[in-house]
């Protein structure tokens, strides 16, 4: 492979006063280059006309030094191409050994606190069954590109410059539309912040609400990154358990009462999938109303209920502003897109807003304007639509191959909402060895019991449906279920 370019960006430079002639040093520096790695193998060097003005030399020293490097194999000549990075230098090993090791370092405790955070690469398996992942269709693919294209086509000054940290205007707008049809969200636009997702919107909001040791009540099992984002921000997260109504209210006020602020996630709750019912929105209300504290919703999945009637978001039962509604495009179009939002109590706007300039300045503008035409345009309500429905194929295929197969031995709850459905195993066996069993066979699952707290863990498997075809689903459901008949019977 040949690297165009980086050399010309390398920082050459001459010592005028120095004793060592010009050719040395121009050898010096290309040898230092490609010893160091900061030229690699491959790199395409400057023609010895143009290295020669660069330095402001004589073509003939650069000559003299290239003769020398060719010589002893650090760079190579290709007839009619110019002079390269040699592409083997094998020979100069015994060279590079003499090189000084980097000195170990201590590493910082709060460095130290980051390495158990799940990495991004675990989402990136496309493995069934993988959660996260999201299907497009052919007509939002080309729709999509035609956008884009379009939006290239119009780039301009306002395009290429800073803007607004909260987003752009047009697509604040569209979101404030859709939330406030789809969901009942309460809100202007002006109250509407772009984030890159809904883990940067309760990142911020984080920052905005809490000081180090404000209690916080968090579910139990839960989100992991919400509860290590409270850890890192020096909050005490407080698991509050949840039964089949979602968070226990009650509960909370018993082991937290002087709790800051409650993270929860009522529509589809993480992970088990159940639905705050009604009785516990409002107490949730009514608790945060009498005590002073905010709730964060993170409504992460809300586009797509399957069955019954939507459920209103929490926020469109608040009359005190004390909600916090985060929302993600992620998930209803695809994680690479990089695009949620905050719907944000007015009180709290101005410091949101600058937390959010002083974290990352601002969205990006190409895509903001890509996503506001999508919408704006009709295409976002239809894609839900059409995903939806493909979803639903695509859960009722699973949950039908899993009860077929291996009704005995797990219970597989079918969830009216979401991306991913929970298969209970029956007898209690170990969920995480059936995870690492999985792993090994080439599926992926999640062992739920790593989600819970101080709660008794209850044993199932996390599966995502939404990112794979049916015809990939029937035969990987099969699969695990004699996989999971094995590992019970071990």
């Amino acid at each position: 492979m040949t690297l165009r370019g980086w050399a010309d960006l390398y920082a050459w430079q001459l010592d005028r006063a120095s004793r060592t002639p010009l050719t040395r040093q121009i050898y010096i520096q290309v040898r230092s280059a490609v010893l160091s790695g900061a030229l690699r193998p491959g790199t395409r060097m400057l023609s010895s006309r143009a290295m020669a003005s660069k330095l402001g030399v004589a073509r003939a020293s650069v000559v003299l030094a290239y003769e020398h490097l060719l010589a002893e194999g650090y760079v190579e000549s290709r007839h009619g191409s110019g002079t390269f990075i040699a592409g083997d230098l094998t020979g100069l090993a015994s060279r590079r050994r003499g090189a000084p090791r980097a000195t170990k370092r201590a590493v910082p405790t709060s460095a130290q606190t980051f390495s158990d955070f799940e990495r991004s690469a675990v989402q990136s398996d496309a493995r069934p069954f993988n959660t996260g992942r999201t299907l497009i269709d052919a007509r939002t693919a080309e729709t999509w590109r035609s956008l884009t294209h379009r939006a290239v086509r119009r780039l301009g000054a306002n395009d290429l410059g800073y803007t607004d940290p909260a987003g752009l205007a047009e697509l604040r707008e569209n979101i404030c539309d859709y939330v406030r049809a789809a969901r009942a969200v309460r809100c202007d636009p002006e109250q509407i912040v772009i984030t890159a997702g809904t883990q940067q919107a309760i990142d911020i909001a984080i920052r905005v609400l809490l000081a180090p040791g404000d209690e916080v009540w968090v579910e139990d099992p839960g989100y992991p990154l919400t509860h290590a984002q409270l850890l890192l921000a020096k909050a005490r997260p407080h698991p509050i358990p949840v039964d089949a109504q979602g968070l226990v209210v009650d509960a909370g006020m018993r082991m937290a009462p002087r709790a800051r602020v409650a993270f929860v996630t009522p529509s589809h709750q993480f992970p088990t999938g159940v639905a705050l019912s009604m009785a516990r929105r409002l107490e949730l209300l009514a608790w945060a109303r009498q005590s002073g504290a905010f709730i964060v919703e993170d409504d992460y999945t809300s586009e797509f209920r399957y069955s019954g009637p939507p459920l209103a978001s929490l926020q469109g039962l608040d009359n005190t502003e004390q909600v916090i509604y985060v929302g993600t495009l992620n998930k209803a179009l695809f994680p690479g897109l990089r695009i949620g939002y905050a719907v944000v109590p007015r009180a709290l706007l101005q410091a949101f807003v600058g937390a959010r300039y002083l974290i990352d300045r601002q969205p990006a503008t190409l895509q903001q304007a890509v996503v506001s035409e999508f919408m704006q345009q009709g295409h976002f309500a239809a894609h839900i639509r059409r995903m939806r429905q493909l979803y639903r194929e695509q859960r009722d295929a699973l949950a039908e191959t899993l009860m077929r197969r291996a009704a005995d031995r797990l219970d597989v709850a079918v969830p009216d909402q979401g991306m991913h459905l929970v298969a209970y195993l029956r007898d209690g066996s170990s969920d995480i060895a059936v995870e690492a069993s999985a792993q090994r066979a080439g599926i992926v699952v999640r062992a739920i019991s790593r989600f819970y707290r101080t709660a008794h863990p209850r044993a199932g498997l996390m599966l995502g449906f939404s990112g794979f075809p049916r015809q990939s689903i029937v035969p990987s459901a099969a699969r695990l279920a004699t996989l999971v008949a094995k590992c019970v019977r071990a």
